[in-house]
C-alpha cells in the first residue's frame, strides 16, 4: 500500500495523532516515546546526544503549544509530507513543523520530524 493514495481526511486521522504526540512528548522531554513511531532508517540516523541536548536545551523544544494550525499535504513518491504552524508556549513568533509518514512493513511509521 502507498500512503499518498490515502484521502486528505484519512491522512489526517493517522497523522494528526502523531503529531500531537511529538508535541506533548517534546514538551515532556520524554525522549523514548518521543521516538516511538519512528521508521528503523530514522532511528539508525538519530545522533542521540543531538537529540539529547535539544530535549535538555532547547526553549523552543520543550515549549511547543499543542494548538496548532495544520498547513497542508505534499505527497510525493512513498511519502507524505504533514506540514503545521507550530507556536510556543515561550517564544514569540511562528514555526514550521514538517512530519514526513509512510508505511514500513505495512505500518505507517515516522520517517522525518523536524520545527523550523
Amino acid at each position: 500500500m502507498n500512503i499518498i493514495d490515502h484521502t486528505d481526511e484519512e491522512l489526517k486521522a493517522i497523522a494528526f495523532p502523531y503529531f500531537d504526540d511529538l508535541i506533548k512528548y517534546s514538551n515532556k522531554g520524554q525522549y523514548g516515546k518521543f521516538i516511538r513511531n519512528f521508521s528503523y532508517d530514522l532511528l539508525l540516523g538519530l545522533n542521540e546526544v543531538e537529540l539529547g541536548n535539544q530535549f535538555a536545551k532547547s526553549e523552543l523544544a520543550r515549549n511547543l503549544d499543542p494548538n496548532y494550525d495544520f498547513l497542508g499535504f505534499i505527497r510525493r513518491g512513498q511519502h507524505v509530507t504533514s506540514l503545521f504552524r507550530v507556536r510556543s508556549t515561550a517564544k514569540e513568533g511562528e514555526w514550521l513543523g514538517r512530519m514526513v509518514i509512510g508505511y514500513e512493513k505495512d505500518e505507517v511509521k515516522i520517517f522525518a520530524a523536524s520545527i523550523f
